[in-house]
């Protein structure tokens, strides 16, 4: 659906990404991961077409991204980045509502607004926070009232349509990390195009059906969890061994030596 060829980017006189290809497909999760500056969030905003590449290209359904009107960009794929905000005083059933601007000039999706944001809301667990101020929401809350309204966006898109996901785990709580994940995989099922970028390994290894392994802006292996996230592999990106547990997935060998006695 979303493919990117051949992606160089370089700035301050280093390559942040270093001809990178990847493809985003219809009912798939793909993961981003790597260390710290390996290049994932700059490789999401690139696919997501908020950065323009130095060299390489990339397509949505084989269409150059920037051939493709801002709005009709916007009803195909939605964007949820790392730092959530809004500029002005707003409920969070306002800024869900946000998402349903592309669809403005659309009768019929318009007319669909008041249903897809509140089912946009019960899909993130956040109908109970719309009459809150965004201001007063923790981070894990306002992390999931963007989740909707990317939801409200892709509302009416058909499919194929894509999810772009930077971090969404890290303000959440165990059983909302475990929610989305759980969320994710149920929206992968449905047909749409998931990229999500982690840092922790063992939620790639379940979410994920293939992980895009980088490391200084390179492109390590894309595979699924088990070939992608091979010990071996993480222990020369990381620098620290692991160890592949069933149905855990990989355990740095610190961390897993932390919980033995003695």
């Amino acid at each position: 659906m979303i493919a990117a060829r051949g992606i160089w980017l370089k700035a301050g006189g280093r390559s942040l990404l270093a001809d990178v290809s990847l493809e985003m497909r219809p009912g798939e999760v793909l993961v981003l991961a790597g260390p710290n500056g390996a290049g994932k969030s700059t490789l999401l905003k690139i696919l997501a077409g908020e950065v323009t590449p130095g060299a390489g290209q990339v397509t949505l359904e084989g269409r150059p991204l920037p051939a493709w009107h801002p709005r009709d960009l916007a009803r195909r794929r939605a964007v949820l980045g790392q730092h959530v905000g809004v500029a002005f005083p707003m409920l969070a059933r306002d800024v869900v509502a946000l998402g349903r601007l592309p669809w403005h000039g659309h009768p019929a999706e318009t007319a669909r607004d008041a249903e897809a944001i509140a089912a946009a809301q019960a899909e993130a667990s956040v109908t109970h926070l719309a009459p809150r101020a965004h201001a007063t929401l923790s981070g894990g809350e306002r992390q999931r009232v963007h989740l909707a309204r990317a939801l409200a966006q892709l509302d009416g898109a058909g499919m194929p349509a894509a999810l772009m996901l930077d971090e969404p785990t890290a303000s959440l709580d165990a059983g909302h990390r475990a929610a989305l994940l759980r969320l994710l995989r149920r929206l992968a099922g449905r047909g749409l195009a998931v990229l999500v970028v982690l840092h922790d390994l063992q939620e790639a290894a379940f979410v994920a059906d293939r992980v895009a392994l980088l490391e200084q802006g390179r492109l390590l292996a894309c595979g699924p969890p088990d070939v992608a996230l091979d010990p071996a592999l993480l222990e020369r990106v990381y620098g620290l061994p692991f160890r592949h547990l069933p149905g855990l997935g990989p355990i740095p060998l610190l961390a897993e030596g932390a919980l033995t006695p003695g």
